[in-house]
């Protein structure tokens, strides 16, 4: 059985952003990435924390975990809404159209909902 889990972050608070990338880091030193789904949903306020410019301190992090099978989607309502435009994010976030959409979805699909 896949282990399917998405961490959904909505708030500007890069402590709670590095709580759940440390959590999905674990997660993948128990479960093995084939065997896994693991999404991080960024919306609202979170999706200025996904900036190229303000990311130095985990840009990295991030890129690792995306070469482990880790899906970063960004929602494009929420870009808007602060005037970011894709091209601004760090290179392996996904935009999505509407991150409460994709949410539900993956939630319906079999996610665990994580809240760090």
């Amino acid at each position: 059985m896949k282990t399917k889990v998405v961490f959904h972050v909505n708030r500007d608070d890069q402590e709670s952003l590095l709580i759940a990338l440390g959590n999905m880091e674990n997660l993948l030193k128990v479960v093995p990435p084939e065997e896994a789904g693991v999404y991080l949903l960024s919306n609202g306020k979170s999706v200025k924390l996904f900036q190229r410019d303000r990311a130095s301190e985990y840009a990295s992090t991030v890129k690792s975990l995306s070469e482990k099978g880790v899906h970063f989607l960004v929602c494009n309502n929420s870009l808007n809404k602060f005037g970011i435009k894709p091209d601004e994010l760090i290179e392996v976030c996904e935009v999505v159209p509407a991150g409460i959409v994709e949410l539900i979805k993956l939630q319906s699909e079999g996610c665990a909902y994580v809240k760090p």
